[in-house]
């Protein structure tokens, strides 16, 4: 949050950096929400990570199911990585559209 109020304090000592170029606000909040967006792998990172180790386990317990447990884990990978594609997809339109 400290981070934050420096960038404002920044800007409002500053004034002739946001009406130099007339839109340094909208490419710092598209640079900002982009940075932001890019967060989501993280999340996806982990939540396949723990759904790839309960898989591993499950076979472990019941070898003959393999089949089964690898195919729905691979749904379930291929649902959860749809959210880092969202984020990446949001990170690229702010940066190159705004």
């Amino acid at each position: 949050m400290e981070f934050l109020n420096a960038i404002f304090r920044f800007l409002v000592e500053n004034p002739e950096v946001v009406t130099s170029t007339g839109y340094g606000l909208w490419k710092m909040g598209a640079a900002i929400g982009a940075g932001l967006a890019v967060f989501t792998g993280f999340g996806t990172g982990i939540g396949q990570g723990g759904a790839a180790g309960k898989a591993v386990e499950a076979v472990g317990r019941q070898p003959e199911a393999v089949g089964a447990i690898r195919s729905t884990m691979i749904v379930g990978q291929a649902v959860a990585e749809t959210t880092g594609i969202y984020g990446f997809l949001t990170a690229i339109f702010l940066i190159f559209v705004f």
